[in-house]
């Protein structure tokens, strides 16, 4: 899971050769600000990313940069709780570890 404060960091230190792209899954932007680095153009454009970073709320970032695993969070659960009920439908385990199980997941 990527990191809001990782990223900024990332965009105020090398954020002229576009290693905060790159951690950010967004490779072609990362190779656009490497080809043209030695403008320093892309320096001042991570340098507003950093401030943008910042100020970003976590579940912004998380809902623009974070997106998969997110979603691979859910599904897991969504599986655990279906294993979790199955057990239950057997009788391997009580009504009460059930709902004391699927607490702790959810």
């Amino acid at each position: 899971m990527k990191s809001k404060t990782t990223a900024a960091i990332l965009a105020l230190f090398l954020g002229g050769i576009g290693i905060h792209r790159f951690y950010l899954g967004q490779a072609g932007l990362g190779i656009i600000y490497l080809l043209f680095c030695w403008t320093f153009i892309p320096a001042l454009i991570a340098f507003i990313d950093f401030i943008v970073f910042l100020i970003m709320d976590e579940n912004a970032f998380n809902s623009k940069y974070n997106k998969n695993q997110t979603l691979n969070i859910s599904l897991n659960t969504a599986d655990e709780l279906e294993k979790l009920f199955l057990l239950k439908e057997k009788g391997v385990i009580s009504e009460q570890e059930f709902q004391t199980r699927k607490g702790k997941l959810l």
